[in-house]
C-alpha cells in the first residue's frame, strides 16, 4: 500500500523496501490501527453540552460537597466472548489460537462512577432496557436515601424511554425543578469519548485480553471481568481530560 501510494502520487519507485520505511519515519508517519470516529459528531454541540454540564455541576458544587446531591456518570458495557481476542505476541508461522465457542455470547453491565468519591459501581444484567435501567437507578438511590441524585448519561433509548420517564414523574411529582429528587442530563449525541466510564470499560477489556489463557468459558470471562472491578485493577479516569468534569479534578 505504501509503495502503491508513492508510485501513483509521485511516480517514485525505490529499489530497497528499507527506503520506504526511512521516508515514512522522517515524515513521522507510522503504521497503526485507525481510530474509530462517528462522522455525525458535532464538535460545536459537544463543546456546548460540556459547558452546560460543567456550569450545572459548578452551580450545585456546595450541595455536591455536602453530599446533599450525589452525581453519577453512567454507561453500559456489552461484553462478548470475542472481546478476548486482541493483539498478542505471535510466532509468524504459528499464531496463537484462542478457542471461542460462541463469539457473540454476551453479558451486559451497568456502570456508575460517582463524581465526588469516584466510587465505581458495577451491576450485571442480561441486557439493557428501560425496566432494568429503572432498577439500576433504584439501586443508586438506595445507597443515598436522603440525598438527591443527578444522573449524567448518553441518549440511549432506555435512558429516555417510557419506563424511565414514568419513574422520574413518580419521584419528582409535585416538586419544583430545583427540588427534583432525580435529575437527568445527557451527553452530546455521538460523543462516547466524553463519558469517563468509557475509559474504565476500555481498561477492563484490555486487561481481559492479557488474561486470554484463562478464558476457557464465557463464565470464566465474566468472572474475570467482575474480579478486575472488585480488586480495582484499573485507573480512575483523569477528570482533567474531560471538559465537563475538569473543575472537579
Amino acid at each position: 500500500m505504501r509503495e502503491v501510494h508513492l508510485i501513483e502520487e509521485y511516480d517514485v519507485v525505490f529499489q530497497s523496501r528499507q527506503s520506504y520505511y526511512q521516508i515514512l519515519k522522517e515524515a513521522r508517519i507510522i503504521w497503526q490501527k485507525g481510530e474509530q470516529t462517528n462522522p455525525r459528531q458535532d464538535p460545536e454541540a459537544i463543546s456546548k453540552k460540556n459547558r452546560e454540564i460543567a456550569e450545572l455541576l459548578e452551580k450545585y458544587r456546595p450541595q455536591i460537597e455536602a453530599r446533599e446531591l450525589v452525581v453519577y456518570i453512567i454507561d453500559e458495557c456489552h461484553l462478548i466472548w470475542n472481546d478476548l481476542v486482541g493483539y498478542i505476541w505471535n510466532l509468524i508461522k504459528n499464531p496463537q489460537k484462542i478457542p471461542i465457542l460462541n463469539p457473540k455470547e454476551r453479558q451486559t453491565y451497568y456502570g456508575a462512577l460517582e463524581l465526588f468519591t469516584q466510587e465505581f459501581i458495577l451491576v450485571p444484567e442480561p441486557t439493557a432496557n428501560g425496566e432494568l435501567t429503572v432498577e439500576f437507578v433504584k439501586k443508586l438511590i438506595g445507597k443515598h436515601p436522603q440525598a438527591r441524585i443527578l444522573l449524567i448519561w448518553d441518549g440511549a433509548s432506555y435512558h429516555r424511554g417510557q419506563a424511565i420517564r414514568d419513574f422520574l414523574i413518580e419521584k419528582n411529582e409535585g416538586l419544583l425543578p430545583e427540588n427534583w429528587k432525580i435529575i437527568c442530563v445527557r451527553f452530546a449525541p455521538y460523543a462516547p469519548q466524553e463519558n469517563p466510564v468509557e475509559a474504565i470499560w476500555l481498561q477492563l477489556k484490555t486487561l481481559l485480553r492479557r488474561f486470554y489463557r484463562f478464558g476457557k468459558s464465557f463464565k470464566s470471562i465474566k468472572h474475570l471481568f467482575q474480579l478486575f472491578v472488585d480488586l480495582k485493577l484499573f485507573n480512575l479516569p483523569n477528570f482533567n481530560n474531560y471538559d465537563a468534569f475538569s473543575r472537579f479534578a
